[in-house]
């Protein structure tokens, strides 16, 4: 979660007012300081390949674009997005909600209104194709091979490494062909460390480790009843995309090495998924060129089996929106008989004072604190 003040926490439980600010750039050039929005809202997704998006209406059909320097073109222009708290006495504290690249306004010429769609960096990176075949040869660390793809197409992309200890293993030599996908690349490398990659609010390239319950920290309380955000609530079960083994191969051609593989299996005997217990036997095949040793793939196997053995129950809830969450956050929700642990797979945040803030919650467990 984005690190917001005690006030600014206390006050989203409470009757509030709401700032919103898009301000229009090319580069570092401000076109328009304060875009007037009507309408819209800001998507974070961890199931999507870019992380951040936006939807956004605006009713001045002056700002429908004609030129390729116009404010809202689709040209290089991009859209840097929060929502705040305006206080009692005119202070206010806002939030960040992503830099989002333009990419298809439209509207009627002579009323309006304008609407358009962004994405947040990753696009950048998903477009830059290889032009030739491409290797991570010569780069020691897996970080030093994703800051070297990334800044092949963004020169001056800042790349954070907020794994726990900042680890930061070797990378194995891989090779994609012309016409692969650069960001599959970095996100390929990233899993390669037991980790994701995504851009934040701030516009880094965040390289993190994957969240569970199990072990992640809570960062808000979203509780029914006075005081409490949560409006709406349901809930899903299922046990399709559940798994209680992994097998991680790795075979790299490019190296010139001997196919490796291993295995982790749920073995906890309290577990309901666990190897050969009621739940039955159902493995999980995962595969990467970027892991040569059979450590590597072991390695590769634990991590994904966490992620693996999460109860799949989807919760769904409306909440008072908090500009301030991430998606991937731990967040723990209050119903009036039990609490539960969650991480936020999706969110939305609204960009008016009305309606409310959507969240898709994955891998509920059950909270054992007093």
């Amino acid at each position: 979660m984005h690190s917001v003040s005690a006030a600014f926490l206390t006050a989203l439980t409470t009757s509030h007012s709401i700032r919103v600010t898009v301000t229009a750039m090319v580069g570092s050039t401000v076109l328009v300081a304060d875009v007037p929005v009507t309408d819209g809202s800001v998507t974070l997704d961890r199931g999507s390949k870019v992380r951040r998006s936006l939807s956004m209406t605006v009713a001045d059909p002056k700002l429908l674009p004609w030129s390729a320097s116009d404010p809202l073109a689709v040209y290089g222009q991009k859209l840097v997005v929060s929502r705040g708290i305006r206080f009692a006495g005119g202070a206010f504290e806002d939030v960040p909600l992503g830099t989002f690249r333009v990419n298809e306004p439209t509207g009627d010429t002579l009323t309006g209104p304008v609407t358009l769609t962004g994405q947040s960096s990753e696009c950048y990176i998903a477009d830059d194709k290889f032009l030739v075949p491409t290797s991570t040869r010569g780069y020691a660390t897996c970080v030093d091979a994703i800051t070297y793809l990334v800044r092949q197409t963004l020169p001056s992309a800042v790349i954070v490494n907020a794994t726990a200890g900042a680890r930061n293993p070797a990378c194995a030599v891989a090779t994609w062909n012309t016409g692969a996908d650069r960001w599959d690349a970095v996100q390929q490398i990233a899993l390669s460390m037991g980790a994701e990659i995504y851009v934040d609010a701030l516009d880094r390239f965040v390289i993190a480790d994957i969240p569970t319950p199990l072990t992640s920290s809570v960062v808000w309380d979203i509780a029914e009843g006075q005081g409490g955000t949560l409006m709406t609530a349901s809930r899903q079960m299922s046990r399709n995309a559940v798994y209680n083994a992994v097998v991680a191969s790795g075979q790299n051609a490019a190296a010139n090495t001997a196919p490796v593989s291993a295995v982790a299996y749920d073995d906890e005997l309290s577990s309901p998924t666990r190897w050969d217990g009621p739940f039955g036997r159902a493995p999980k095949h995962i595969s990467s060129s970027l892991w040569t040793t059979v450590g590597q793939c072991q390695t590769a196997a634990d991590y994904a089996l966490f992620d693996a053995i999460a109860p799949n129950v989807t919760t769904s809830i409306s909440a008072i929106p908090n500009p301030a969450l991430e998606a991937g956050d731990c967040v723990r929700v209050r119903y009036a008989d039990r609490r539960e642990l969650a991480i936020v797979q999706s969110l939305t945040i609204p960009l008016t004072a009305e309606g409310s803030s959507s969240l898709t919650l994955r891998g509920g467990k059950e909270d054992p604190s007093p």
